[in-house]
């Protein structure tokens, strides 16, 4: 006989020992103990029977190989316009260290990032134990960064940089004229219970992209972040502005196996500050895989005016990021991505025998607002 034969519901479990109590259990044959005691073991029998028989639907991150689609978030990319400034900028002012940098060209790469007669050179840095690779195009050139860009408007995003002391590190932006993109660094308000005593502050980097800063108070955000012995630590996460949390997680949660970890409402004059957004009040829902930065929906509940990812936007446009995330097996994180009918920007997944960017195979997929998620083995 199967398992699934003996199965008894736990809401049947429930009833019949409620209906125990109506019957003359106690008061006919059995004594108060024994009835104690038998109904105690029809409880328990109940609970071990269903839990070895109940059939749970497979969560749709997991792979037919028991792997989760997402195993880590490995790099924050952008793309760059002039490469030496870029560097000069995150080496010199934020203390990235560059840990490779290459050229590369060929159908591969064009079919990889979904563009023509690709040329293009690729730097990846390190601060911490975190990773952003700068890609400068030097075929075919994109669109510069919006001018106009808000915090709310749907292309945004950042990395969060975690420092141990906010004044310092903001004085050092200052010397070096950093553009703000905050009126000032901001602390949340105490009655944020999951947000209160955290600072931060928003500002641009040379080509117009959101970069933060963010010190956590103590007993805040993980351990390492509340070194003394540098300024600036590593990264926390990326943050990406959502139209709809619910939506998104759909994709970053159900189909490439992240985590939710944490959430929140913001809003009152810090956060409109912090954002440069007058009346902002966001949902905020942080994820992770098992190792790297995580990954930050910033949904605005108000305004709800932000605008949309551009139609034809596309890996060269300066405004352009992609995140990349490790998997045991692309092919199948890309099927799952197809399954739940998210956009690829790559035909199917690329073989990349050279490995000069660190991995062997990888696709590009839109999430459904349209920021890029780069699945990719070693």
């Amino acid at each position: 006989m199967r398992i699934a034969d003996l199965r008894l519901p736990i809401a049947d479990c429930r009833l019949r020992t409620a209906n125990s109590k109506r019957t003359g259990w106690q008061h006919r044959s059995a004594s108060k103990p024994t009835y104690w005691l038998l109904l105690s073991l029809l409880v328990i029998s109940c609970l071990v029977v269903h839990g070895l028989s109940a059939e749970t639907a497979p969560a749709s991150a997991t792979l037919l190989n028991g792997t989760s689609a997402g195993q880590a978030v490995d790099a924050v990319g952008m793309t760059v316009a002039e490469m030496d400034r870029s560097i000069e900028f995150f080496s010199n002012v934020l203390t990235f260290e560059k840990v490779s940098d290459v050229e590369v060209t060929g159908s591969d790469y064009e079919r990889l990032q979904g563009l023509f007669g690709v040329r293009m050179r690729v730097v990846r840095m390190k601060l911490g134990n975190e990773s952003i690779e700068l890609t400068e195009y030097l075929a075919p050139r994109g669109r510069p960064f919006p001018s106009d860009t808000r915090s709310n408007d749907h292309w945004f995003q950042h990395v969060a940089i975690i420092v141990s002391d906010m004044d310092a590190a903001y004085r050092i932006l200052r010397q070096h004229k950093v553009q703000h993109a905050s009126s000032g660094p901001q602390r949340l308000p105490e009655w944020n219970k999951n947000a209160g005593g955290i600072q931060a502050f928003y500002f641009r980097d040379p080509d117009g992209h959101f970069l933060e800063i963010l010190q956590f108070p103590g007993g805040k955000g993980e351990s390492r972040w509340q070194r003394k012995d540098r300024l600036f630590l590593g990264i926390d996460h990326t943050a990406i502005v959502v139209n709809d949390t619910e939506e998104s997680l759909k994709f970053y949660r159900d189909t490439l196996g992240f985590k939710v970890v944490g959430a929140s409402e913001n809003y009152d004059t810090e956060q409109e500050h912090l954002n440069n957004v007058f009346g902002a009040r966001l949902r905020i829902t942080a994820l992770r895989t098992s190792s790297g930065p995580g990954i930050e929906f910033l949904e605005y509940l108000a305004p709800r005016d932000g605008r949309p990812i551009p139609v034809g936007a596309k890996a060269n446009d300066i405004a352009h990021w992609q995140t990349r995330v490790l998997t045991q097996d692309v092919a199948a994180a890309a099927q799952a991505t197809r399954n739940g009918k998210f956009a690829l920007v790559s035909p199917g997944v690329i073989s990349l025998p050279s490995k000069d960017l660190g991995i062997s195979k990888g696709v590009l997929v839109r999430d459904p607002d349209g920021h890029v998620i780069e699945l990719a083995e070693r």
